[in-house]
């Protein structure tokens, strides 16, 4: 008997597993900017000299030779920042960009793309997919920052927070453009 009922559970959880069906590789990677850079390892290593204060969570989308802004892109429309899930910024402890206070939290990383500027929105509606459902009512910071233009190519949508005097910049680049939001901490 014992060793019918082994069988029988062994016929169904092999049946059960199966039937699972996992998603397919995305085009567009995800990954995740810490401030400090690194964090995660340096926190295993036992050499993090500072607190974790930002992580971002973004997809990274490839140029794959197309036209970037002004196309796929288009300019004075809501972007995601990347690709597929909206953008995601956590501070770990309260942060001023530019001159707006915002607290300790978990927010979502919006941007309006113009050929000269990029209005940045941090908003407070999370676990979005795209910029289907934005709501400007829910903004909690936009702040103009200025574009640059750069000769290198950056073939992957990325982002990484670089230590600055008064805390710390998320530099944004994608194609032949870069832009900077300022934190201080």
């Amino acid at each position: 008997m014992k060793q019918f009922l082994l069988a029988m559970v062994c016929i169904c959880s092999t049946s059960l597993f199966a039937q699972t069906k996992f998603s397919p590789v995305d085009k567009s990677a995800m990954d995740m900017a810490y401030y400090p850079d690194m964090y995660p390892v340096l926190k295993i290593q036992d050499k993090a000299t500072e607190p974790l204060v930002a992580r971002a969570i973004y997809s990274r989308p490839q140029k794959n030779g197309r036209v970037i802004f002004g196309e796929l892109v288009e300019y004075g429309k809501v972007w995601r920042l990347g690709a597929n899930e909206a953008t995601e910024i956590e501070f770990y402890k309260n942060v001023t960009i530019k001159n707006t206070k915002v607290k300790k939290g978990r927010y979502t990383l919006y941007c309006i793309p113009y050929e000269d500027k990029w209005t940045l929105i941090i908003n407070k509606d999370t676990d979005s997919w795209g910029a289907f459902k934005y709501n400007q009512a829910k903004d909690v910071v936009r702040i103009d920052v200025p574009v640059k233009k750069q000769s290198d190519i950056v073939e992957a949508f990325s982002m990484t927070f670089e230590k600055t005097p008064t805390g710390s910049n998320l530099q944004i680049a994608w194609d032949d453009v870069r832009a900077t939001m300022p934190i201080s901490f």
